[in-house]
């Protein structure tokens, strides 16, 4: 079961997650570091990313990881306040720009392509508070930043993410309010924030586009989280059409504007502005896209990258009583499969990846796809043999294998989720998605491979699985 040639095998990691050193060597503040500090019991036992896996100080540790699982690309993350300390280019901290140089560098000199994403959750909190993605300010902010990273880097690196999940950011943000700010606006300010958002991620291709790529010769895009749906009653057209309607949502919702037309899904704007009408508001709470946003945002992915985790069961559920929320405006239910396997939120299902990027072929016109996120989540303590969580790997792989050579889907990167056992947000250290475990009771924070990362090493190797599929 060879992939093909050139395949890229990768891992990620990012920058509030492993790196640690919250501030040290000039770095400011960003939103977690506000947010964990802060306490409340809305991160497990009150844990923070001041130390993390010390990647700060580690470098060489993880490139050692890197090199023996044998990667051909490594995703990471750039920390916008270790860079620029207040947000803005006004000051810029030149240990920031040495410790990435270093990444890059060291990368490169191993023969691992580097992926860079610019933002994963962690917005400087001086940004934060000038009224963060919901101020239309942060568009300007994101591209300046954006700007200085792509002429600082971007001689090395050929391949940018934008944003990280701007879908689960704005949902978890500024919906349910479990990530920083911290405030929940219940079918409001997520809709408000997930449109400067694709307005921020567009501007900064644009610039990509026209200072940058003729000598730099990259590729931009956005990852997007998507998890599949399926009909809880298979033969059920409500059920179909609730399915139609949770993938407009969760994944059409970004992908439409940005890889096809510059604007919503119809089916998203009709439910948006039908909740709204019922619940007295003048106009719908879903804000709309002027004729010259949607020609600037038409078009700005250079591929489609895509963090597929698990699947759902969908089914219609009508909002009679016209309740705000997110989930209301959707008008489902979603839920899991009890024969499924449930690890903490990730159901293991691995048949709903290869139907993901199917539907992701046929919408978005074959477009090239990384999945720039996928994995299985350990609790914690857990053993170095987790040969159960190997098998789940090999069946996604399987998957992966059936949706290029049967599909025909144009697949050419995959990235483990993730490289190191991490600060995984409201999680902690309490979820455990390493490829590496790391002790984070040990000042040295060692990191000792699973035998999930022996494993993924061979099929890196062999450039796939051996035996029939």
């Amino acid at each position: 079961m060879a992939f093909p040639a050139g395949f890229g095998w990768g891992a990620a990691t990012s920058a509030y997650q492993v790196e640690g050193g919250w501030d040290a060597d000039g770095k400011g503040p960003c939103v977690w570091d506000t947010f964990t500090h802060q306490g409340g019991e809305r991160v497990f036992k009150n844990q923070t990313g001041d130390v993390a896996c010390g990647s700060y100080t580690l470098w060489e540790e993880d490139l050692k990881c890197i090199k023996q699982l044998g990667l051909t690309h490594y995703r990471f993350s750039l920390s916008w306040s270790r860079l620029l300390p207040d947000g803005t280019t006004g000051f810029i901290n030149q240990k920031g720009i040495s410790y990435y140089n270093k990444i890059i560098d060291d990368l490169l000199a191993n023969g691992v392509t580097p992926i860079v994403t610019l933002y994963h959750f962690d917005l400087p909190q001086a940004l934060e508070d000038q009224g963060g993605w919901l101020s239309e300010a942060i568009i300007e902010s994101f591209d300046k930043y954006a700007r200085f990273c792509f002429s600082t880097f971007g001689d090395r690196v050929k391949q940018w993410i934008t944003i990280n999940e701007p879908n689960i950011f704005a949902v978890m943000a500024y919906e349910f309010g479990v990530f920083p700010p911290g405030v929940p606006h219940v079918g409001t300010k997520a809709y408000q924030a997930a449109h400067n958002l694709i307005k921020a991620h567009a501007r900064s291709w644009h610039s990509y586009d026209s200072l940058f790529r003729k000598e730099q010769k990259g590729m931009v895009s956005l990852s997007i989280f998507a998890g599949w749906a399926e009909p809880a009653e298979p033969f059920s057209v409500s059920d179909q059409e609730a399915v139609k309607r949770a993938m407009a949502f969760q994944l059409d919702f970004f992908a439409k504007p940005i890889f096809i037309d510059g604007d919503y899904p119809e089916v998203v704007k009709s439910q948006v502005a039908l909740m709204s009408k019922k619940q007295g508001y003048s106009s719908s709470r879903l804000p709309e896209f002027t004729e010259e946003e949607k020609r600037m945002i038409k078009g700005t992915a250079d591929f489609f990258a895509v963090q597929y985790y698990t699947t759902r069961l969908v089914k219609n559920q009508e909002n009679r009583k016209g309740e705000l929320g997110l989930l209301q405006d959707v008008e489902v239910e979603v839920f899991s499969d009890p024969s499924w396997i449930s690890l903490n939120w990730v159901c293991v299902v691995p048949w709903g990846i290869r139907k993901l990027l199917k539907y992701i072929k046929d919408m978005y016109n074959n477009p090239v796809i990384y999945i720039t996120e996928n994995g299985f989540l350990q609790g914690d303590p857990t053993s170095f043999d987790d040969t159960q969580r190997w098998e789940y790997f090999r069946q996604t792989f399987q998957e992966l294998f059936k949706a290029i050579q049967l599909d025909k889907v144009n697949l050419q990167v995959y990235c483990a989720w993730s490289l190191l056992d991490n600060f995984e947000w409201n999680q902690g250290y309490n979820s455990r998605f390493g490829l590496f475990h790391v002790d984070f009771e040990d000042p040295a924070r060692p990191r000792v491979p699973y035998t999930s990362a022996k494993e993924y090493a061979k099929i890196i190797r062999n450039n796939g699985l051996e035996g029939p599929p």
